[in-house]
């Protein structure tokens, strides 16, 4: 067999190829596209042998992923921070990257990345366009909301964009072009407020006959929409051999630095999917009103204080609601505490 190490760039793919002894075979480049890979593929598969290769994860991995595997290749999508710690080098470029991890692959330490099939790809894209959109909606309203603070114009209504904030931007006399600026963002607010709209019942329509969905909406603070996300986001529960292997996939576990006596908690790793850590964010902050988690989230909020309490007392919340999501998906079982510290009754 031998061994592809694949450097992804927006123009070229860099390869490196090793026999099984790690000596080198060929070193070359090809176009990213559809037709550059079939060429590689063909341009390489002459040597006669089956080729494991191994690439980076990122924008357009999955892509060439695919079009080699169609080419009979066998094709590992590494992640880029693991791989890096596994051989960091004093010298980087697209070369080097590239005969890296084909060294990698030939001693099978490739630190591979789960690889979701198209069906949860295409959940996860419908999650995360919505939220795009979101995105987009609040950062016109803020825009609006920064021209009446710029022009000296107060706000005195509590929804600046509900029937009586829409009234007081009508009767706005602001010079041009800020007066057309704000006309233009409502148009916009409007018409973002039907695609997402548009989505949400998408979400709620998909997520009626989803596996974990109607589970996830039984949890404080987790509607259809967060549930959908979550979902998504997650993928196959079983790839979780323990609550805690979640929690520390989401990115809301703190960094730890040990030598010798020393044990020292940072800020959050953030590793994971942002939009899973994002959901589970929003779920705590709806949820720290439940009965289930009420003292719990008011005593770590007094314990730590005004200025940092409410924000981390979330986190923790937000940990605690994923090592009960994995119990509920992984048992097949609704949102049931017995306490607050216990995520779920046996």
């Amino acid at each position: 067999m031998l061994h592809a190490g694949l450097d992804l760039s927006r123009k070229r793919l860099d390869f490196h190829l090793l026999d099984r002894e790690g000596v080198t075979v060929e070193v070359g480049a090809a176009p990213p596209d559809a037709d550059g890979l079939r060429g590689l593929a063909a341009r390489l598969g002459r040597h006669g042998e089956p080729i494991r290769a191994a690439i980076e994860s990122m924008n357009g991995a999955r892509f060439v992923h695919d079009q080699l595997e169609l080419a009979g290749w066998e094709v590992e999508i590494a992640d880029a921070q693991k791989a890096k710690g596994l051989a960091p080098l004093a010298c980087k470029t697209d070369r080097i990257d590239a005969w890296v991890l084909a060294e990698l692959s030939r001693r099978e330490l490739v630190p591979a990345i789960w690889l979701p099939d198209p069906a949860v790809r295409g959940e996860r894209e419908r999650a995360r366009w919505r939220l795009h959109l979101v995105r987009h909606r609040s950062s016109l309203k803020q825009r609006v909301h920064a021209l009446l603070l710029a022009h000296g114009k107060p706000c005195p209504v509590s929804d600046l964009f509900g029937v009586a904030g829409r009234g007081l931007l009508e009767r706005l006399e602001l010079p041009e072009p800020w007066q057309g600026h704000i006309h233009a963002s409502l148009r916009l607010i409007d018409e973002l407020d039907q695609e997402i709209d548009a989505c949400e019942r998408e979400l709620r329509r998909l997520g009626a006959d989803h596996r974990y969905v109607p589970l996830l909406m039984t949890v404080p603070g987790i509607g259809s929409v967060l549930a959908y996300t979550i979902a998504a986001e997650i993928g196959d529960i079983s790839r979780f051999a323990s609550p805690r292997k979640l929690a520390g996939y989401t990115g809301l576990c703190p960094r730890v630095y040990q030598s010798g006596d020393s044990d020292r908690r940072g800020s959050l790793s953030k590793q994971g999917p942002r939009y899973l850590r994002w959901a589970l964010v929003e779920a705590a902050t709806h949820a720290c009103t439940h009965a289930a988690y009420r003292d719990r989230y008011q005593r770590t909020k007094t314990r730590l204080g005004k200025q940092r309490g409410a924000k981390i007392a979330q986190v923790d919340l937000a940990r605690t609601l994923t090592e009960a999501i994995w119990y509920m998906l992984t048992r097949n079982q609704p949102f049931a505490p017995a306490n607050a510290t216990d995520p779920l009754a046996a």
